[in-house]
């Protein structure tokens, strides 16, 4: 019988996939290394085992002792299956942009969990680096994994992963191409792969709001490249250890939109379900294509499983949201279905002004239409009232009539966009839609700049 000893043993020797419909106009070989056979369904589970018995053998971590390890999910994943088996406690530190299936997932294989601040600095004590630090100091018997400064990271791809796809491609390959994160994937593989054939084109996917394509290029470390984002497992505010910056050749920046709508993309044009950095790696060879030539052979390392993503890159209200879907808005009545639902907030002409600040405060709003006797009358917004509260703050009392402003336009849902457009400025902040059955909605600029990206 052919039966492995624990679930360990079935890390690796995962599956090469040749992409058709989605690079249809490359006239290169595209491969992807499909990672989500892993029993922890990512790459991560080849470099968690690896640093483990690595730190065994070093004497770091103790029978029963703890793992602390900050991560963006997968890693963690692999280190809770390398605990199970070897009976050691988990805790995972995450930063709060990682999906919730993933954190799930933690801890339904025994994990303890603990969130963190994305928008901080690395240094700043709530930091997941600086949380997980903290935690390894704190409790007894315990290690710190550091998977971003721990060598045994890029080793794990160097003796496995590298192998895999020479072996697999016949040492054809020509290009191997990753998203970035702790740079073990890319410099582990990379370093195997150029010393089988030095001409091969190792090619990092990173991401806008990380330093690695600028200091790549430039040699400087710069800050101001550094904001949030929302692609998650790439791209980096530090420079980890395991990035060897000598092997890679070059980076390629994909933007949030893009990485989010080609991870749907593959998944329903080519029936590979993965996870948000292969929507940035695909989409990294797309923009690159004119660098190919027909004889080349690239593979594309997809790194997780898309599961760990349902409520977020293939959840549509999520994408909508974030302006990620192209969908075709073209009339006011268009942009006013998402929230038809959400009854028009108004005032009556007799309210006071502090009935409009209770109602913008509870409702999340900047601006509201006034009626009186049933016909809208006049508006209120924010800027407005701010302005005559400082002019007078007893203004609150007052009637809303006495201080509104001009009402605002009102359209026809046939209305195109580009009409809407026109309507709004600095005087009239919104437009109202009249719908059928005496049905009234707002469109604010919000909603025009959501349709426009």
């Amino acid at each position: 019988m052919k039966v492995y000893s624990n679930i360990l043993e079935t890390i690796g020797n995962t599956p090469l996939v040749k992409l058709n419909r989605l690079v249809s106009d490359i006239s290169a070989t595209i491969l992807a290394k499909v990672e989500t056979t892993n029993p922890g369904n990512s790459v991560k589970d080849r470099m968690a085992i690896k640093m483990i018995e690595d730190a065994e053998k070093a004497g770091l971590i103790k029978p029963g002792g703890t793992v602390v390890e900050g991560t963006s999910g997968n890693t963690g994943m692999g280190l809770a299956l390398a605990c199970i088996i070897k009976g050691y406690k988990l805790i995972c530190v995450l930063n709060d942009k990682q999906s919730k299936e993933k954190m799930d997932i933690l801890r339904a294989v025994g994990a303890e969990v603990v969130v963190c601040p994305t928008a901080v600095e690395p240094t700043d004590p709530r930091s997941y680096y600086s949380v997980s630090k903290r935690l390894a100091m704190e409790i007894p018997n315990s290690w710190y994994v550091n998977q971003y400064d721990n060598l045994s990271n890029r080793q794990a791809h160097y003796e496995s992963t590298g192998p895999e796809i020479w072996e697999q491609t016949e040492g054809k390959i020509t290009h191997f191409v990753v998203g970035v994160g702790t740079g073990g994937t890319i410099s582990g593989v990379g370093k195997y792969l150029k010393e089988k054939n030095p001409k091969i084109k190792i090619w990092g996917i990173d991401t806008y709001g990380s330093v690695f394509k600028k200091y790549k290029e430039t040699g400087i470390f710069d800050e101001n490249e550094i904001y949030p984002y929302i692609t998650e497992g790439i791209g980096e505010d530090i420079l980890p250890a395991n990035v060897d910056f000598d092997t890679i050749d070059l980076f390629e920046k994909v933007t949030d939109k893009d990485a989010a709508v080609y991870t749907r993309r593959l998944a329903r044009e080519e029936g590979i379900f993965v996870g948000n950095s292969a929507g940035a790696a695909i989409k990294g060879v797309i923009q690159l294509k004119d660098q190919l030539k027909p004889n080349d052979i690239v593979v594309v390392l997809f790194h997780d499983h898309g599961s760990r993503y349902v409520g977020k890159i293939f959840n549509d209200d999520w994408m909508r949201e974030r302006g990620f879907l192209d969908e075709h808005i073209i009339t006011a009545e268009d942009l006013v279905s998402k929230h038809l639902d959400n009854p028009l907030v108004t005032l009556f002409a007799e309210e006071l002004v502090s009935h409009a600040i209770a109602k913008m405060r509870k409702f999340g709003i900047s601006q509201i239409p006034i009626l009186k006797d049933g016909k809208f009358v006049g508006s209120i917004d924010d800027l407005h009232i701010y302005q005559i509260l400082v002019d007078n703050p007893d203004v609150r009392d007052a009637p809303i009539s006495s201080v509104m402003q001009e009402p605002l336009p009102i359209v026809k849902g046939s209305v195109s966009v580009d009409e809407v457009c026109k309507l709004i400025n600095k005087n009239s902040p919104a437009v109202i839609v009249e719908l059928p059955n005496n049905k009234f909605h707002i469109i604010t600029r919000h909603d025009v700049i959501q349709s426009k990206s």
